[in-house]
């Protein structure tokens, strides 16, 4: 089987505070946000440092019922989830499920950045959450 991932699209880490978390990385490591967004739908607001191709996804909570505020609750600032690029996200979705593995989102939906996007719950990936992401032509130029 030829593989359904593209490239990481972005590494998600989860933080309490957002400012300070964009503010660390321009000091200590001169990276600067290409883009924010408040996905209101996922209760979370987060930003993207652009490295090479792919993106760090600083995400904090906007309410306390989202799931990052849950993750952070129970676990604490750090590493949430990493994002991988499809060329087409119902058939990687379709290719998970097949396997079966356990999904979050049994279709695709949309996402940040005018993006269509599914998660992998982590029982079907070691441990890990992983977001399958289908850029699109009116996806933001921040690439």
């Amino acid at each position: 089987m030829e593989s359904l991932l593209t490239e990481i699209d972005h590494i998600a880490i989860a933080v309490r505070d957002i400012e300070a978390a964009i503010a660390w990385y321009a000091e200590a490591l001169g990276a600067r946000v290409v883009h924010r967004e408040d996905v209101v739908s996922d209760g979370v607001s987060e930003a993207l440092i652009k490295v090479g191709d792919s993106y760090i996804q600083l995400l904090t909570p906007l309410r306390d019922d989202s799931t990052v505020a849950a993750f952070l609750e129970r676990r604490g600032e750090g590493l949430h989830h990493v994002g991988y690029r499809v060329a087409n996200c119902a058939a990687a979705l379709a290719a998970v499920k097949a396997a079966g593995g356990r999904v979050l989102d049994d279709v695709p939906r949309p996402g940040s950045r005018a993006t269509t996007i599914a998660f992998v719950h982590p029982t079907a990936s070691f441990g890990t959450l992983i977001e399958l992401v289908e850029e699109s032509s009116a996806t933001p130029a921040t690439r």
